[in-house]
Protein backbone atom coordinates (compact mmCIF):
# COMPACT_ATOMS: atom_id res chain seq x y z
CA UNK A 1 0.00 0.00 0.00
CA UNK A 2 1.53 3.30 -1.05
CA UNK A 3 1.53 6.37 1.18
CA UNK A 4 1.47 9.96 -0.04
CA UNK A 5 3.60 12.50 1.83
CA UNK A 6 3.30 16.28 1.82
CA UNK A 7 6.63 18.07 1.42
CA UNK A 8 6.60 21.77 2.22
CA UNK A 9 8.95 24.74 2.53
CA UNK A 10 10.71 23.81 -0.69
CA UNK A 11 13.05 26.18 -2.45
CA UNK A 12 11.75 27.43 -5.80
CA UNK A 13 14.86 25.85 -7.36
CA UNK A 14 14.04 22.33 -6.09
CA UNK A 15 13.05 19.92 -8.87
CA UNK A 16 10.95 16.77 -8.94
CA UNK A 17 14.17 14.84 -9.53
CA UNK A 18 15.62 16.36 -6.32
CA UNK A 19 12.59 15.06 -4.39
CA UNK A 20 12.90 11.65 -6.03
CA UNK A 21 16.59 11.48 -5.07
CA UNK A 22 16.03 12.54 -1.44
CA UNK A 23 13.13 10.17 -0.77
CA UNK A 24 14.53 7.16 -2.64
CA UNK A 25 16.96 6.69 0.27
CA UNK A 26 13.97 5.55 2.34
CA UNK A 27 12.09 3.32 -0.08
CA UNK A 28 10.65 2.89 -3.55
CA UNK A 29 9.27 6.22 -4.80
CA UNK A 30 6.08 5.74 -6.84
CA UNK A 31 5.79 9.41 -7.75
CA UNK A 32 7.21 12.82 -6.91
CA UNK A 33 5.46 15.99 -7.98
CA UNK A 34 5.85 19.71 -7.38
CA UNK A 35 2.79 21.93 -7.30
CA UNK A 36 3.14 24.85 -9.69
CA UNK A 37 1.27 28.08 -10.25
CA UNK A 38 -1.19 27.69 -13.14
CA UNK A 39 -0.35 31.03 -14.71
CA UNK A 40 3.40 31.32 -14.24
CA UNK A 41 4.42 27.65 -14.07
CA UNK A 42 6.66 28.51 -11.09
CA UNK A 43 6.85 26.20 -8.10
CA UNK A 44 4.53 27.07 -5.22
CA UNK A 45 7.04 25.73 -2.69
CA UNK A 46 5.44 22.39 -1.91
CA UNK A 47 4.85 19.01 -3.43
CA UNK A 48 3.95 15.38 -2.84
CA UNK A 49 5.94 12.17 -2.80
CA UNK A 50 4.38 8.73 -2.85
CA UNK A 51 6.32 5.88 -1.24
CA UNK A 52 5.56 2.18 -1.60
CA UNK A 53 4.99 1.34 2.08
CA UNK A 54 3.84 2.78 5.39
CA UNK A 55 7.19 1.87 6.96
CA UNK A 56 9.18 3.66 4.26
CA UNK A 57 6.95 6.72 4.62
CA UNK A 58 7.39 6.83 8.40
CA UNK A 59 11.17 6.46 8.09
CA UNK A 60 11.25 9.25 5.47
CA UNK A 61 9.24 11.56 7.73
CA UNK A 62 11.62 10.90 10.63
CA UNK A 63 14.69 11.30 8.42
CA UNK A 64 13.71 14.32 6.33
CA UNK A 65 11.36 16.48 8.40
CA UNK A 66 13.43 19.55 9.34
CA UNK A 67 16.35 18.49 7.11
CA UNK A 68 17.94 21.14 4.91
CA UNK A 69 17.37 20.89 1.15
CA UNK A 70 18.54 23.73 -1.09
CA UNK A 71 18.87 26.04 1.92
CA UNK A 72 15.37 25.37 3.32
CA UNK A 73 14.28 23.20 6.28
CA UNK A 74 11.77 20.70 4.86
CA UNK A 75 8.35 20.05 6.33
CA UNK A 76 7.44 16.41 5.73
CA UNK A 77 4.28 14.68 6.95
CA UNK A 78 1.59 12.33 5.74
CA UNK A 79 -0.66 14.06 3.22
CA UNK A 80 -4.24 14.62 4.26
CA UNK A 81 -7.02 13.64 1.86
CA UNK A 82 -8.07 16.42 -0.45
CA UNK A 83 -11.12 18.31 0.78
CA UNK A 84 -14.13 18.78 -1.46
CA UNK A 85 -14.07 22.50 -2.14
CA UNK A 86 -17.44 22.53 -3.88
CA UNK A 87 -16.91 22.61 -7.61
CA UNK A 88 -20.15 24.47 -8.37
CA UNK A 89 -19.74 28.15 -9.14
CA UNK A 90 -23.41 28.90 -9.66
CA UNK A 91 -24.03 30.06 -6.12
CA UNK A 92 -27.14 27.90 -5.90
CA UNK A 93 -29.42 30.41 -7.68
CA UNK A 94 -29.95 28.69 -10.97
CA UNK A 95 -28.67 30.16 -14.19
CA UNK A 96 -29.70 33.80 -14.03
CA UNK A 97 -28.78 35.07 -10.58
CA UNK A 98 -32.41 35.76 -9.71
CA UNK A 99 -33.40 38.59 -7.46
CA UNK A 100 -36.38 40.22 -9.16
CA UNK A 101 -39.79 39.24 -10.40
CA UNK A 102 -40.16 38.45 -14.08
CA UNK A 103 -43.78 39.47 -14.38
Amino acid sequence: MSVKLYVGNLSFSTTEQDLQDQFSQYGQVSSASLITDRETGRSRGFGFVELDSKEAAQTAIEGLNGKDLDGRALTVNEAKPREDRGGSRGGGRGGFGGGGSRY
